[in-house]
Parts: structure tokens; C-alpha cells; sequence
């Protein structure tokens, strides 16, 4: 399995109109997921789509990196392995001073 960045959307995409969007060059992905505001449910602009060969992913890249996407220029590229961050401290953990 493949995964792919895609970045600079529209905050009004939806996961459906990715789907629709790939599928327009012969791929399905086998998983979209939309990054969203974990407090508003807003969309952050980008998303992680997933694909079951390496040639499928390819084949989306090349068709659209650098295209235009409901009037925005889209980033498109193999997603890095995700890094391992230290935890963020809690709004209500007392302070340490």
C-alpha cells in the first residue's frame, strides 16, 4: 500500500470529491483521510490518501501534482513516514516553576 500527501485544498473539499478526482484518471484509492480541526471539525487544507500499488500512486502524482483542484494549485507527493513527537503538555497540567 501506498500513501500519498495531498496538500494546499480547499478548506471545502470533501473526501468524496477526492475520490470522484482520482477516479477521473482510471485509480481508486483504498482510503482518504481528510485532515480535520480536532476542536472545530474544520478541514487544515490536506489530506492523506492511500492506494493499493505503487503504480496507482505514481500514476496520481504525475497526473496531478501542480494542478488545479476547485481553484487551487495541489501538492501531491508520496507522504513521509509519520515522526514520533514528544506528547504536547496538558491545558490544565499545573506548571512546573
Amino acid at each position: 500500500m501506498k500513501k500519498l500527501y495531498i496538500g494546499n485544498l480547499p478548506f471545502s473539499a470533501t473526501e468524496e470529491q477526492l475520490n470522484e478526482w482520482f477516479s477521473q484518471i482510471g485509480v481508486t484509492p483504498s482510503g482518504v483521510n481528510l485532515i480535520r480541526d480536532r476542536f472545530t471539525g474544520q478541514s487544515r487544507g490536506f489530506a492523506f490518501v492511500e492506494f493499493a500499488t505503487p503504480e496507482e500512486a505514481a500514476k496520481a502524482v504525475e497526473q496531478f501534482h501542480n494542478q488545479e483542484f476547485q481553484g487551487r494549485t495541489l501538492t501531491v507527493n508520496v507522504a513521509r513516514p509519520r515522526q514520533d513527537r514528544s506528547p504536547r503538555p496538558s491545558a490544565s497540567a499545573p506548571d512546573s516553576q
